[in-house]
């Protein structure tokens, strides 16, 4: 994937007769960063436990596996419409409930980098988060475009799913991936989103990834 900050494979998988496309991530090909540790290839794979564990199909399904280049993310590829993403498809109501779902997601893994160009409209029609390395620190990192939402309440079924999530507490998928203190926000932010129960508004302007898209 060439126009990736960090070394991104697509790459054929196979078992037996059946074949599909991923994107594999190594931990050898990430670029090091002052505030995440290495391993990045972890918070994909956390990202998508997190989802299933909130009854949320938005990650594509992201396992770890020791590939060509070492030990990295895998994670199934979306065949997807890349002229679309957060900014075009926000124009569309259809698309406001799953955005909703994105935006609380992003709101409980702490997301430092939700780009326009990380919302995918796959070729079923329905939207995808990918690029979900920059999550799960456990100090406030939220960066993300999605602000249209701000000041208002967050739908009582989603609030639901989160209050269930935290009923059942992490499951080991999930807790594997993360340090103690990282395990300890994410219920804290979790916990937060059900007792505030609106979307949060960004008085300072500054909460936006870059480059947007």
């Amino acid at each position: 994937m060439p126009w990736s900050t960090n070394a991104i494979f697509l790459c054929e998988v196979r078992l037996e007769a059946a074949a599909a496309l991923a994107v594999y991530k190594p931990e050898r090909g990430e670029r090091p960063l002052w505030d995440f540790p290495p391993g990045l290839f972890k918070r994909e794979v956390a990202a998508y436990e997190l989802a299933r564990a909130l009854g949320w199909a938005l990650v594509p399904p992201t396992v770890r596996r020791e590939g060509p280049l070492g030990d990295g993310s895998l994670q199934l590829y979306v065949p997807a419409d890349f002229e679309q993403h957060y900014f075009t498809l926000r124009e569309d109501a259809a698309h406001r409930e799953r955005l909703e779902r994105i935006c609380v997601f992003d709101l409980v893994a702490n997301n430092a980098d939700r780009k326009s160009g990380h919302c995918l409209l796959g070729e079923d029609g329905v939207i995808y988060a990918i690029d979900n390395a920059l999550t799960f620190h456990a100090e406030p990192k939220l960066r993300t475009v999605i602000w249209e939402f701000g000041g208002e309440p967050i739908p009582d079924d989603l609030l639901r799913d989160v209050r269930r999530f935290l009923g059942a507490g992490l499951p080991e998928s999930l807790r594997e991936l993360l340090d103690p203190a990282e395990r300890e926000a994410l219920l804290v932010r979790a916990a937060g989103v059900v007792e505030h129960g609106r979307f949060p508004v960004d008085t300072t302007g500054q909460r936006y990834p870059w480059p947007l898209v």
